[in-house]
């Protein structure tokens, strides 16, 4: 392995660098992803200026971050370390009025939202999840990655997501096989199309990224949403068309599951941290009445 470049940032708060960074991991078999025995977090990311592998260390007793990164993306992906831990997520007016809110916020009163600024990276395997489940989701994503992807830089073992390049390259028979249906893949392939404008998008405003993103075919409120939260740090994002977001905040806030509309009407208080609230209750403990969600044979190719 090449000697790596390194960083040492110090937080103005105690962050949970693993909490923080866990929200881009997709699956326990995660190609992108690992988390080593040492607690650190490591991920292939392929940034503007090449690719790179990004160790980040858990916050020592000095309360200071230590990184690594490897690749020709190793400088920009250490630059926007402040950003992927959550430094530019601003708490002001979060008032978490609910008892159950409340206790949330109190055993995680130093989360925070970071922001990766990488928008395909986010928007790919956001796709992938539309109307199928997890379990179907990081399979495909994963078989995507092992066998369309590459080999990032260091000695981790990890692998990038497919370029744009790499991804209109792909034939449909192949998607099938991952299996990524049509109602997917078309979506996906039209955003490889214009990657390079979505990567510009993100340096908008949340709303005009929302309204550019859903101009494309296949694409709707939910994967706007959760695009938004991850790439941009969109802390009032929120997922409607959920298959859980809705029943587990509805049941955390009211004891009863809610449908969207409901949603809505529960979350309208928090503006603009509405996302915040939904990361806090992603764990509600809402009771299961019935089976969970089997993986299905046939996969729609509705949007969401």
């Amino acid at each position: 392995m090449s000697p790596p470049e390194s960083r040492v940032w110090k937080p103005a708060w105690p962050c949970p660098v693993g909490a923080v960074l866990g929200v881009h991991r997709r699956g326990a078999g995660d190609p992108t992803y690992r988390i080593l025995p040492d607690g650190s977090h490591v991920r292939a990311i392929r940034t503007p200026l090449g690719p790179a592998s990004l160790q980040v260390f858990p916050l020592d007793l000095g309360g200071v971050v230590h990184a690594r990164a490897w690749g020709s993306g190793a400088g920009w992906a250490l630059d926007a370390l402040p950003q992927m831990l959550g430094a530019d997520d601003d708490i002001a007016g979060f008032e978490p009025r609910h008892p159950v809110l409340a206790a949330a916020w109190k055993a995680q009163p130093h989360r925070r939202l970071g922001r990766t600024g990488l928008v395909l990276e986010s928007l790919v395997p956001t796709i992938i999840e539309q109307k199928v489940t997890g379990q179907e989701a990081f399979g495909a994503f994963r078989a995507l990655v092992q066998r369309f992807g590459e080999s990032a830089p260091g000695d981790f073992g990890l692998r990038l997501q497919p370029t744009p390049e790499q991804l209109r390259a792909i034939p449909s028979w192949e998607w099938l096989r991952l299996p990524v249906d049509g109602g997917r893949s078309r979506p996906l392939l039209g955003a490889a199309r214009v990657a390079a404008s979505l990567e510009r998008a993100g340096e908008q405003s949340f709303d005009e990224f929302d309204r550019r993103l859903r101009t494309l075919p296949g694409i709707g409120v939910w994967t706007s949403a959760e695009v938004r939260a991850t790439a941009l740090g969109d802390v009032d994002a929120v997922s409607f068309g959920d298959y859980h977001v809705a029943k587990n905040i509805g049941w955390a806030l009211t004891g009863e599951a809610v449908d969207d509309d409901g949603l809505a009407e529960l979350l309208e208080p928090y503006r603009p941290h509405r996302h915040r609230v939904q990361q806090l209750l992603a764990n509600s403990g809402r009771p299961r009445r019935g089976p969970r969600m089997a993986p299905r044979t046939h996969l729609p190719g509705s949007s969401r």
